[in-house]
């Protein structure tokens, strides 16, 4: 692969300052991010073969694609805030879903700047946006930290200087257009049916081993299914539009989402459904049809995005340039799971090619804690009447023990679906040792802000804005009080030492 890198060195001189920049920015490549939300790796070029994805594949076929790329948080914030500083956000405090969003505030380290300021600095034209854009509204930022919106110049590269080179944040809903009940996915299947002339097959779903065929959880794939269809043809306009303003070449595409699908086991769990992640990115500099299978974490895009653009990557930053030539391939990625909204919890993981270690900081809970936002879909609601029922299998009903294991060890080429626990098998001590060690270092090496629970004020604060959204309408009564109930229910197993 030629070495992206390249470019930096060139331009490297030029970006010396911010006054030096804009002269010679020009020159440089265009970077365009899509990133939807909620979406796993079911795409054709990743195996899928219930539904077709002929853009992202023809962007794969441009450009590399990621076998091996896992975000470093579950949930649309926290991994949100990650990419965005190409900081862990264990180690930048913006590690709670939805937090800093009250009174109490969540401040960046001094040094840490976001990705678009860093490019905004250097000549280019920053935007996010929904896709398509609309006017000038801003796209999802959801930034876990106090930040300043004026390092975006807009929602629209249409907007810029004559010959000014542009980063472009393009958010879509992806899986969450299939929504929470049937009402979503009869919505998305008639977006498919206009846009692509077909909606996606129940037929054609195959589920994980750990979710059972519930005719709910079925049509909920095959919506989710669909998102992916319409998410693939959302890539293909981005392309078409790229093409049509004549920026196509000079332009590094890039598509990745925010974290897996949003499902019992995916979403908010640091199990591969919840972690693993596609991740294409195609345009001058890098070599056509490569397949990379070394592990890679999601905040490497900011990075590789401020190299391929000759910007230099901040001494402090963590992410990887993992296009360039004398990079080093990573031994092991690292995922932390804390606070969604109303539901504590503390979970890290570490993940080799071979072996999953994940660790349990509150194993006298159950993996299924209330959580007003998961219990309230369809298919939530169908796994706990037929785990009720007795209708689950021994696999399936693994989510739901009142308990956890301190500890989980999966060997992934044998049990790719992470269903045998081996942390008590003899025979896996020694990867055990190692595995435990390695997530050890990296807490402490990092600076893991969970080490220290989340304080009652900043989750009293964050849990006030939380409701207060719902109170005086009627019609969110029912919600707002699972949602009180549910915070009383974590203060109490809190004050219980669990």
């Amino acid at each position: 692969m030629r070495h992206l890198s390249l470019i930096a060195i060139l331009f490297a001189a030029c970006v010396a300052t911010a006054d030096d920049a804009p002269s010679l920015a020009g020159q440089r490549p265009n970077i365009v991010w899509i990133i939807p939300d909620d979406m796993s790796a079911n795409f054709s070029c990743y195996g899928e073969t219930a539904v077709e994805t002929p853009n992202v594949d023809r962007l794969a076929a441009r450009g590399v694609q990621f076998t091996g790329a896992y975000v470093t948080a579950p949930v649309c914030s926290t991994c949100r805030s990650a990419f965005i500083t190409g900081m862990y956000q264990t180690s930048i405090g913006a590690h709670h879903h939805r937090s800093g969003r009250g009174q109490q505030t969540i401040q960046l380290p001094d040094a840490i700047r976001l990705v678009p300021e860093l490019f905004q600095q250097a000549g280019y034209y920053t935007t996010i946006s929904d896709w398509p854009p609309k006017g000038n509204r801003l796209g999802k930022t959801d930034y876990n930290f106090q930040w300043d919106p004026g390092v975006y110049d807009g929602s629209d590269w249409a907007n810029r200087a004559d010959g000014q080179p542009f980063f472009a944040q393009l958010q879509t809903k992806g899986g969450k257009m299939r929504g929470k009940d049937s009402k979503g996915w009869e919505s998305v299947a008639q977006k498919a049916e206009r846009k692509l002339g077909s909606r996606t097959s129940t037929d054609a779903v195959k589920l994980p081993p750990y979710y059972p065929n519930h005719p709910d959880v079925v049509q909920d794939w095959a919506a989710y299914l669909d998102s992916v269809r319409l998410t693939d043809a959302m890539v293909g306009e981005v392309i078409n539009r790229l093409d049509r303003e004549g920026v196509l070449d000079n332009t590094i595409v890039l598509f990745m989402t925010d974290h897996g699908i949003s499902h019992a086991r995916g979403k908010q769990f640091l199990y591969d459904e919840g972690l693993h992640v596609p991740m294409v990115i195609a345009g001058p500099g890098i070599d056509a049809g490569t397949v990379r299978s070394d592990v890679v974490e999601h905040i490497d895009i900011a990075a590789l995005s401020l190299a391929a653009a000759g910007i230099p990557i901040p001494d402090y930053m963590q992410a990887k340039d993992i296009l360039a030539a004398d990079y080093q391939p990573r031994d092991a990625v690292f995922a932390a799971r804390d606070r969604c909204d109303e539901t504590v919890d503390h979970i890290r993981s570490v993940r080799t090619a071979d072996f999953k270690y994940i660790r349990n900081f509150l194993p006298q809970r159950p993996y299924l804690q209330p959580c007003a936002y998961k219990d309230a879909k369809s298919i939530l609601i169908a796994l706990r009447s037929w785990h009720e029922q007795g209708k689950l299998d021994d696999v399936q009903q693994l989510l739901f023990r009142q308990v956890r294991p301190a500890e989980e060890l999966y060997d992934i080429h044998a049990d790719p679906y992470e269903i045998h626990n081996l942390a008590d098998d003899p025979a896996y001590a020694d990867q055990l040792v190692q595995m435990r060690t390695r997530l050890d270092d990296w807490m402490v090496r990092t600076d893991d802000k969970g080490r220290t629970p989340e304080s009652v004020a900043m989750y009293d604060s964050d849990m006030k804005v939380y409701t207060d959204k719902l109170r005086g309408n009627e019609s969110s009564s029912k919600q707002l009080g699972v949602i009180e109930s549910n915070i009383a229910w974590m203060k109490k197993m809190a004050a219980e030492g669990k």
